[in-house]
């Protein structure tokens, strides 16, 4: 039994894995590049139209169903086995689709502060070989992706921290690149607000990805509630302190939303005088552990996902167990997935290539929206169908806070999913809307033919 026990996801781990798979450095930038000092006013905002409720609905399904699984169990339970073998394909094919992009970022980090010469292979290979990592690792089993995200964790907390303490510094020494008066956080329009939505609620995602271990948390119906309260308010500061030190080195219309974060940490070295390179140096190879810890969390959660709607059921060669128990085919053929868009970024050596690369992965975006759309509706649906459950927490405020919740958290997904449609529209790029139009269809059919295939066994 102690032995059991030991191997439970405490507390503090799962404050910990949540901060680590919510937080994303990579992105960071994103919000700042578009709204300049007013993205602090935004994260605050948001943090209360969409952070809370989402933490609040988490927290009640998390600890009324703390089953393996998370999202897909949960919407399974309200919806059926057809959705949630939906839903759990769309959560888990976004994440194959993500990271080679992640690992595009880490191996452009590293190159351009310590080989910044570096042949396209070189970052061809970095990018590969990461990639293949987060395969070795997840097949090792749970514990061991659990003890990696808690340190990245800290990682990702520290180096946010730092951005605003360098940040301050930085100020002092040079005087800040943008202006931070009232007026210079006030929202002008709500079509400002509108699309800034879509770039903040993408960053606030994630709060349900600890729910796909719920069987391995001591005792869930305590546990996911504190860590859901503890978790938001430490990523909703970390996020404003990191969005001020990228304001406070770099003026908003220079912001790049690709690297931003890069060159906001470049500048903030500056402080450090010649000292700057190597300080420089230990920040960049954290931040991209971070990275690493980023895919290590979120390929595990979406695995575990998958494995909840009884993919052995659906496909025997993606159902295989590795000898660590894990489901070893998924995290492989997620790793072939990662080749493949690799190598269409890189070795077909064209810029449209690069092209197709990002439209692919402006395309997973949208895929990772709308099993979000499933869960919100599952919530409120589960209040009604499932009313006889115990709940040991509830969302408060009864049956319509339970709504108020559902329907600013599904309102916010909406608007994200238009935005990502209607720039297309408007920057008139066709391809990319198509690739999302199509794309999506196609992983429809995809879920539909694994659901049917299910069934015939």
């Amino acid at each position: 039994m102690s032995e059991t026990q030991e191997k439970k996801v405490s507390l503090v781990q799962t404050i910990l894995f949540t901060i680590c798979s919510v937080l994303v450095l990579d992105s960071l930038a994103g919000a700042p590049a578009f709204a300049g000092v007013r993205s602090i006013t935004m994260w605050l905002i948001f943090a209360v139209i969409f952070f809370i409720p989402y933490g609040l609905l988490n927290a009640e399904l998390g600890s009324t169903y703390p089953d393996a699984g998370g999202i897909t169990s949960w919407c399974t339970r309200a919806f059926g086995e057809h959705t949630g073998v939906q839903v759990g394909w769309f959560y888990w094919i976004n994440v194959a689709f993500w990271m080679p992009a992640v690992f595009l970022t880490f191996a452009y980090w590293l190159s351009y502060t310590f080989f910044p010469d570096a042949p396209v292979w070189v970052i061809a290979a970095i990018s590969l070989a990461m990639s293949w990592l987060i395969v070795w690792i997840g097949y090792r089993g749970v514990e061991l992706s659990v003890a990696l995200t808690s340190i990245a964790s800290i990682c990702k907390m520290t180096m946010l921290v730092i951005f605003g303490v360098l940040g301050v510094a930085y100020i002092l020494k040079n005087g800040p690149a943008n202006s931070f008066t009232i007026d210079d956080f006030k929202i002008t329009s709500m079509g400002d607000m509108s699309s800034g939505l879509a770039i903040i609620v993408y960053n606030l995602l994630g709060f349900e990805l600890i729910g796909s271990i719920g069987d391995k948390i001591d005792h869930p119906e305590k546990t996911i509630p504190k860590m859901s309260i503890l978790a938001g308010v430490a990523i909703t500061i970390l996020y404003v302190i990191g969005t001020f030190g990228m304001l406070a080195a770099l003026p908003a219309e220079n912001i790049d939303t690709m690297d931003g974060f890069y060159y906001a940490l470049e500048e903030l070295c500056s402080v450090f005088g010649s000292g700057q390179k190597w300080v420089l140096g230990i920040l960049v190879i954290v931040s991209c552990l971070t990275l690493v810890s980023n895919m290590i969390s979120w390929t595990l959660g979406a695995n575990e996902s998958l494995i909840a709607a009884e993919l052995d059921k659906r496909n025997a060669f993606l159902g295989a167990r590795s000898k660590y128990g894990t489901a070893g085919n998924l995290y492989i053929v997620m790793g072939v997935l990662s080749t493949v868009l690799l190598i269409l970024n890189f070795l077909l050596g064209s810029e449209e290539a690069n092209a197709i690369f990002w439209d692919i992965f402006s395309f997973s975006l949208v895929i990772f929206m709308i099993p979000y759309l499933v869960m919100f509706a599952a919530a409120v649906k589960l209040r009604y169908s499932d009313a006889g459950r115990k709940r040991v927490y509830r969302v408060p405020g009864g049956n319509a806070g339970m709504w108020v919740c559902g329907i600013l958290c599904f309102g916010c997904i909406c608007i994200c999913l238009y935005y990502m449609f209607a720039d297309d529209i408007a920057a008139g790029n066709m391809f990319a809307l198509s690739v999302k139009i199509i794309g999506t269809i196609l992983c429809a059919a995809v879920g539909e033919y694994l659901y049917r295939a299910g069934k015939k066994k």
